[in-house]
């Protein structure tokens, strides 16, 4: 089938956005007899021989996810970088703390790879999949969405093709300024944390030995993350003056200033690539679903970046919106039904709200400069490296190796 070729198509689910939790998503579905359709108004850019300094850390979890799915035997995968070891300490006292994959007898902890390689790599994925139709450059010139809470919902997608795509759900995918959660009248909630992100890739004079190092600092949280080429994805988290000051130093003051902060962890800061900057916030939508339509990833959460776990929620979201789907379609029920999609919000939502308080509180802890909370930083990480129940415990969760997990993460077919 093209419905390229028509002036309307009939799909189970029209997923808008196809970055990372959106083709997620569609490769959920891609072993299943879903009709779907993929929309995505970016066109993914070229591949470059240099590294890109957005990243994303995939946790175990999602790796596993991966792996089944096919995405994992792309060549692009020789641009992802396994880490084994975690590496955390307080650049104000003696606390720290080492997570290492030997002591949870597994072989990693997860890996760091290039936000646009991993969408590469899934595009190709879904591409190759016969239920699964991608529209990508598409502009979406207008969307019907007509929610029936007795009956079922269909929604349609008009491109500036001028085809229609019709659906009996819609999947908001489309990030933190969803146009699909608007359409549905969702509220989000907001919050600045008066901080930016500072991302760049650097390359230091000692290995990084496939370990993700993070330092935390009175102004937040600095992170080396292992990148496959030998270099290290740089996100330092700092408040508005410092975050200024940072951007307007030369290369080489950035590198010596960079090295210092470190404490010279890595030793010198050898080479620097171009540097970015980007706001730091967290919300939560009041909703995940309405009828006919789900909210996954950045358009239902966003969160603080100290753990990473950002893109891992919106991915555990995915694989959970589609065992629910296949779970209904199963029994014969309407995939766009409130009860249905309630299921997946109930799943999700408690876990993301967890996880959102959480990162939130240890942004308040770890990015202050009270003495107080200081000592507090430095006692609670010496006790917890001293604890190997409690750090395999906290490991486990960042992996998402714990909690109720989706049956494609157990190997199971959907």
């Amino acid at each position: 089938m093209k419905p390229q070729e028509k002036t309307s198509a009939d799909f189970d689910v029209v997923i808008v956005g196809g970055g990372i939790v959106g083709l997620s998503l569609a490769c959920e579905l891609a072993a299943t007899d879903f009709s779907v359709a993929v929309v995505e108004r970016n066109e993914l850019k070229a591949i470059a021989e240099t590294p890109d300094c957005r990243v994303s850390a995939i946790n175990r979890f999602a790796l596993q996810r991966f792996k089944q799915a096919g995405v994992w035997r792309s060549p692009l995968v020789q641009r992802a970088c396994i880490f084994d070891k975690m590496f955390v300490w307080d650049q104000t006292g003696a606390g720290q703390i080492q997570f290492d994959s030997v002591e949870l007898g597994l072989s990693e902890l997860g890996v760091i790879i290039e936000n646009y390689i991993l969408q590469h790599m899934l595009l190709e994925t879904v591409t190759a999949a016969q239920n699964i139709s991608c529209f990508c450059p598409a502009e979406i010139i207008s969307i019907d969405y007509r929610p029936k809470a007795g009956g079922q919902s269909v929604s349609t997608v008009e491109l500036s093709s001028g085809l229609r795509l019709c659906a009996a759900l819609l999947v908001g995918a489309d990030g933190v300024k969803s146009k699909i959660r608007e359409i549905a009248s969702i509220q989000r909630s907001q919050q600045p944390y008066q901080q930016f992100g500072l991302v760049c890739n650097v390359a230091t004079a000692e290995s990084h030995q496939n370990t993700a190092w993070q330092c935390f600092m009175p102004t937040g949280p600095l992170a080396f993350l292992p990148l496959y080429n030998g270099y290290s994805s740089i996100v330092w988290t700092l408040d508005d003056d410092s975050a200024q000051s940072r951007m307007a130093l030369s290369d080489e003051e950035f590198k010596r200033v960079l090295a210092e902060e470190s404490q010279y962890r890595l030793g010198e800061i050898t080479d620097v690539s171009q540097r970015f900057l980007f706001p730091l916030a967290h919300g939560h939508a009041t909703e995940y679903v309405r009828p006919g339509l789900a909210l996954i990833g950045d358009a239902a959460h966003s969160i603080h970046p100290l753990a990473g776990q950002g893109v891992n929620l919106g991915m555990a979201d995915a694989a959970s919106l589609a065992e629910v789907l296949s779970s209904a379609k199963q029994a014969r029920k309407d995939i766009g039904s409130l009860n249905v999609l309630r299921q997946y919000e109930r799943w999700r939502r408690a876990d993301n709200r967890s996880m959102l308080v959480a990162m939130d509180g240890f942004k308040r802890l770890f990015s202050n400069q009270s003495s107080l909370l200081g000592w507090i930083r430095n006692t609670g990480m010496s006790l917890v490296q001293q604890t190997p129940l409690v750090k395999n415990t906290i490991v486990r969760h960042a992996m998402g190796l714990s909690g109720a997990q989706p049956k494609l993460a157990k190997g199971i077919e959907l």
